[in-house]
């Protein structure tokens, strides 16, 4: 008799108290089709026909959404291709509180419309007293492309040649500000641009003059370039973009510019992202001039680049809320992460050749670059690192060296048991790759 005869109609097997459970939880459509691949399973025979429901429940995804979780032992604070900084606690119930109805532009003692996300706006000036007025765009390019484009769109706008970055996925920041319809005028050379440079190039055609820290890279040796306050006398609008996000001096950070420094040294507008050294959501933050930014506010470009209701409440959280996870994981203690380290080496010692070697970790997310973190980190074989990305959770770190190494620095420490667990797990298989 052909065994495909015996498979189960999907609806019986959709029937399954647990499939219904899953199609609640994960909608039909998902469950749905693992139901169709187990039965495509069962037609090629992998699997017996009354093996087809439990083998749909197995293949279910955790979550709708394909986006996963992973641990972040790479030793970097704000990987971008791991989504930056990890929001805080208080940040992630201020997602959860904002998912339904808000009063994100509503009066609830008026009833009527209120001004968009006023809460974290008033937090973001007063978390920056230098600024006479704030606005929150969709992320720190959007920033940048809203100050020019109100600024000088169908102007001029004077760059050093030294600070035409290109800002990451081969995006060209001079190809962002012409996209504006604004034209650039570079000064000065790649190592050096004088305040004579930017003076001889004013004309009345000038929409701004934009400086840009090159938060990626470092230019070192026979250099010069212009500081802010100096510029600031030119008698021109001043557009900063500081990049990183750091809102307030930083000892631990003190080659990175800040928002309230810079605005004090006579910036018009600051632009500076959200989910780097300030550790929220992604966003584009601008500050300045009340006048400047109330400008900005009502082009119609800033319809176009809001932020949503969940940003909006994840940044307020996060400047009002406790130290951050980015926080706390640039400032880790060496000490308590070579313990750490220690802890998991003597866990799987008996199963895997690991042994704890000193590691530098990166700020990242284009921040303080050539800084480094001291700290500590378990080395397995390189072999080892292909097999922890592939497990669940997966755990990225870092190959150097011929060794595969995990910084303990962005993980929690209540997950080195997870850690621990996902080593013992991956031995056989990183044994058998090595083979």
């Amino acid at each position: 008799m052909d065994h495909r005869r015996q498979i189960p109609r999907t609806d019986r097997v959709l029937a399954d108290p647990r499939l219904q459970a899953a199609a609640v939880r994960l909608g039909p459509g998902l469950v749905k089709q693992a139901v169709i691949t187990a039965q495509q399973q069962a037609r090629n025979g992998a699997i017996g026909p009354d093996a087809v429901a439990d083998e749909a429940v197995a293949t279910l995804p955790a979550a709708a959404a394909s986006t996963r979780p992973v641990i972040n032992a790479t030793g970097v604070v704000l990987h971008t291709n791991l989504g930056r900084a990890t929001l805080s606690e208080a940040a992630v119930q201020a997602l959860i509180r904002a998912s339904g109805p808000t009063d994100v532009e509503f009066d609830l003692d008026t009833g009527q419309r209120a001004r968009r996300g006023r809460g974290t706006l008033a937090a973001l000036q007063a978390a920056v007293p230098a600024a006479g007025g704030v606005a929150v765009v969709n992320n720190g390019a959007a920033a940048l492309l809203l100050a020019t484009t109100a600024l000088a769109r169908g102007r001029e706008v004077i760059i050093s040649r030294g600070e035409m970055v290109e800002i990451g996925d081969g995006f060209r920041l001079p190809e962002l500000i012409m996209s504006t319809g604004a034209r650039l005028r570079e000064v000065g050379t790649t190592n050096r641009t004088k305040i004579a440079d930017y003076a001889e190039a004013i004309t009345a055609d000038i929409g701004c003059i934009l400086k840009v820290h090159p938060s990626n890279f470092r230019v070192q040796g026979f250099t010069a370039s212009v500081a802010v306050d100096d510029l600031a006398r030119l008698d021109v609008p001043v557009v900063v973009d500081i990049g990183s996000g750091l809102l307030a001096p930083d000892p631990l950070l003190p080659d990175e510019p800040d928002a309230d420094s810079t605005l004090r040294a006579g910036a018009t507008v600051v632009t500076a992202s959200g989910d780097k050294l300030l550790g929220g959501p992604q966003a584009g933050l601008l500050l300045g001039e009340k006048s400047i930014i109330d400008r900005l506010r009502r082009h119609p470009l800033a319809r176009a680049l809001r932020v949503d209701k969940l940003t909006l409440a994840a940044l307020e959280a996060t400047l009002l809320g406790p130290v951050t996870p980015s926080w706390q994981a640039l400032r880790a203690d060496p000490k308590v992460l070579r313990d750490r380290a220690d802890a998991v080496v003597a866990a799987v010692g008996d199963q895997v050749a690991a042994t704890v070697m000193a590691s530098d970790g990166a700020v990242g997310g284009g921040g303080a670059p050539g800084l480094g973190l001291p700290g500590w980190a378990v080395a397995l074989p390189e072999a080892y690192a292909i097999e922890l990305r592939r497990g669940e959770p997966p755990i990225v770190g870092r190959i150097e060296r011929g060794h595969c190494l995990l910084d303990l620095r962005c993980v929690p420490a209540e997950q080195d048991q997870m850690i621990i667990a996902a080593i013992k797990k991956s031995v056989v298989k990183a044994t058998e790759s090595c083979t």
